[in-house]
């Protein structure tokens, strides 16, 4: 990630803020755990420790449910509860649920272990911003007559007591203003694996979601095709079926009108030439929406270049498959993009777009990275969740990156074997 990639991000302004504030939450869960499990293990005696357990569970599961919930809003990645279920099971039934649910222990080990990371987010961020504060306000300090602002550089120590000693400081205040950056998006990838590991469900659980979410996207699927077969038969019927008999229509009254009405023969055949192009235009369209010629005939790359040439922005095509991949996975990658031009057209705001398409190892990836305003998802019932379940379809998988202020990159993995 180039320097102005890293400034343009959002999610890494919104790091900048939220770890140093975690140690706020480290600091809440270590006084709540020490005090909650010394109070409770006390009162284990006469019962009301299991309570003060019982308490503190559920604590722990809304608190990490919330830091689910402010990662997702921070870094844009959603964290799945992993709790089994215990609607229905009474209280006591609930409470050994909850107890023997690794879900719950895991909340535990995430709370403990974010402690002493906590403290690290706190103690780097000041002391990373404070240098770089120092260094880009040294001359104005300065001139304002200020004390003294002393660095010590390891070699030395350097006093900053004019306006001319603190311009010098200014370039290594940039400097550590994108080192600082850099080194917030190192610290909240670390904060998300840790995330992903303590607060996100085990395999069983993940492959368990993976099903059911690829059933319900195939089922979508399957309504979505019964669909667009019902679209094209009224299409077909309302449009070029009509145009159709309108033209046999009027070659009969040609035909009958040959030897008595040649001039008004004549210009019924050329009603129905009209016909038959109008027919023919439309049958093309019709067939260019369900699957292009030019893919057929020509290939991945021809069909996103016709699809670059028409786009209102300028887009920049790059198609690296050393062979064709099967006519699904060619059908998948160019509606991906199609769709997402589309999309650029009518809400990005973007000045330029870029398409890749790629083959690493047995998976073709597509992607498109625009830099407009940001702020796509997967809502349902919309495009992009089509395009997610047409993916589906092959145990594919569509992502969506484009948080506020962009940029927008909609990655397609497909599943692909020569």
């Amino acid at each position: 990630m180039t320097p102005l990639q890293l400034v343009r991000d959002i999610r890494v302004w919104k790091a900048a803020v939220y770890l140093p504030l975690t140690f706020g939450l480290g600091l809440g869960w270590f006084v709540v755990l020490v005090a909650g499990v010394s109070a409770s293990a006390a009162l284990l005696i006469v019962w009301v420790g299991l309570l003060g357990f019982a308490l503190l569970a559920t604590l722990l599961r809304g608190g990490s449910m919330l830091d689910r919930r402010l990662i997702e809003y921070v870094y844009g990645e959603r964290i799945a509860d992993p709790y089994r279920p215990v609607q229905g099971r009474g209280l006591l039934g609930s409470l050994r649920i909850m107890a023997t649910d690794p879900g719950t222990w895991k909340d535990l080990a995430y709370q403990v272990v974010r402690i002493p990371l906590s403290f690290g987010y706190f103690v780097g961020s000041a002391v990373m911003w404070s240098f770089t504060a120092m260094c880009l306000t040294s001359p104005l300090l300065a001139g304002l007559g200020a004390d003294a602002a002393q660095f010590d550089l390891g070699f030395g120590r350097y006093e900053v007591t004019s306006v001319a000693k603190g311009l010098p400081l200014v370039p290594v205040g940039v400097a550590a203003f994108l080192v600082s950056l850099y080194v917030v998006k190192v610290l909240s990838l670390l904060d998300l694996t840790v995330a992903r590991a303590l607060l996100g469900p085990n395999e069983k659980q993940s492959l368990k979601a993976q099903t059911v979410s690829l059933k319900a996207s195939r089922a979508r699927g399957v309504d979505a095709a019964e669909a667009e077969r019902r679209r094209i038969e009224r299409d077909l019927h309302d449009g070029a079926q009509q145009q159709l008999l309108a033209v046999a229509m009027n070659i009969g009254r040609a035909r009958s009108k040959m030897e008595s009405d040649p001039e008004g023969a004549r210009q019924l055949i050329e009603q129905a030439h009209s016909g038959t192009r109008a027919a023919i235009a439309e049958l093309r369209d019709l067939a260019r929406g369900i699957y292009p010629a030019i893919l057929t005939d020509r290939g991945l790359d021809a069909a996103l270049s016709a699809l670059a040439a028409r786009a209102p922005v300028p887009v920049a095509i790059s198609v690296d498959l050393a062979e064709r991949p099967p006519a699904v996975v060619e059908s998948i990658a160019y509606f991906t993009v199609a769709e997402s031009l589309t999309n650029v057209a009518k809400y990005a705001q973007a000045r330029q777009v870029a398409v890749q398409v790629v083959r690493t190892g047995d998976e073709v990836t597509v992607e498109v990275r625009d830099d407009g305003a940001g702020g796509a998802r997967l809502v349902h019932g919309g495009g992009l969740e089509g395009l997610a379940d047409r993916a589906a379809t092959i145990d594919g998988k569509l992502t969506v990156d484009s948080p506020p202020g962009g940029p927008t990159v909609v990655r397609a993995v497909l599943p692909c074997s020569w």
